[in-house]
């Protein structure tokens, strides 16, 4: 079958619908009480997410249409539908509790429409495509039910408690529109070297995922906030150093190294293969003082030993060293 063919253009689209229904359908699960269904349901929505747009660049089958139903399938998987578990799962939510979630689905929406924007725009700098500004949607929308999920997997406590609950949800949304550049894994390149071992590490998760699901999703998005510092750190070294924007990350690593050699005042050592003492000993700078003669001030010069004693002449070990005396 042709790349081109009607029917291989419309998979991503078709992929993009699934992850529609998979967010819809987390509503429904949260309605029926079922929560841990309705956080599986938005976790299938995000990894169709990132399967439609790699699936529509490897077939050719990119379209502006498939572009805005993206965009609309993520608003309402990781907009709407958290929000509205979010406010079904709480007992008492209140009035606070539905403008919490309301300002939640419009921050997601405002955060999909200036990606939308960031796409046109062809004066980004060239490492601007390895990061997200603003914490992307599918990652928001999981962040959102890390209550859900604590209580799913602890039980009660101080992070399933209503104010607690709000605050957090309000704070995701403002990492939503905020301006921290987050990593983006687009870019990642995996070499052929690792596949094997790479292959083995994704076996095991699968195992860990299937017997410690909830328990895994925490991890991965706690690690997921930790890493926010890190990107900010290498979004500003790559803004001030543009010797490193078109280089690969190997080389962007010994330029680091390079200038913090050179900033603390160090340098590469000559011999590698020398031992410490030895390596010291030949890399310390010495004075060449070959043609200066030595001068000693006169009290400190000894004479040499005489070879006369009162006995006579000194007598040479000859004997010792096992040679025949010259009587002529």
């Amino acid at each position: 079958m042709s790349r081109t063919t009607p029917g291989v253009r419309l998979l991503p689209n078709a992929v993009t619908v699934l992850a529609l229904c998979a967010g819809l359908s987390a509503v429904q699960f949260a309605l029926s009480g079922e929560y841990g269904l309705a956080i599986g349901a938005i976790g299938l929505a995000a990894v169709l997410d990132s399967l439609d747009g790699r699936i529509a660049r490897l077939l050719d089958a990119t379209s502006k249409m498939g572009a805005e139903l993206d965009s609309l399938a993520d608003s309402i998987s990781f907009g709407v539908a958290p929000a509205l578990v979010l406010y079904v799962w709480l007992p008492d939510s209140g009035r606070f509790g539905w403008v919490a979630a309301l300002i939640f689905a419009v921050c997601m929406v405002l955060r999909l429409a200036r990606f939308n924007t960031l796409l046109e725009d062809t004066e980004q700098p060239p490492y601007a495509s390895e990061f997200f500004i603003g914490v992307p949607a599918p990652a928001g929308g999981l962040l959102a039910l890390l209550p859900v999920v604590a209580t799913l997997e602890f039980g009660q406590g101080w992070w399933s408690n209503g104010p607690v609950v709000w605050v957090w949800t309000v704070a995701i949304a403002a990492l939503l529109i905020s301006r921290i550049p987050t990593l983006s894994l687009k870019k990642l390149r995996v070499p052929a070297k690792a596949a094997a071992p790479l292959l083995v590490a994704v076996g095991l998760i699968a195992a860990v995922i299937i017997q410690y699901p909830l328990i895994v999703l925490m991890t991965v998005l706690l690690l997921y906030l930790l890493h926010l510092p890190y990107a900010v750190r290498r979004y500003r070294w790559l803004a001030n150093h543009p010797e490193a924007w078109d280089v690969p990350p190997k080389e962007r690593r010994a330029i680091r190294r390079n200038r913090t050699q050179r900033r603390l005042g160090l340098r590469k050592p000559q011999f590698r293969k020398v031992a410490g003492a030895a390596r010291r000993a030949v890399m310390r700078p010495r004075a060449n003082t070959a043609h200066v003669p030595r001068v000693y001030p006169p009290e400190t010069i000894v004479p040499p030993p005489s070879r006369t004693d009162s006995r006579g002449p000194r007598k040479r070990h000859w004997r010792r060293l096992g040679l025949r005396q010259n009587k002529d």
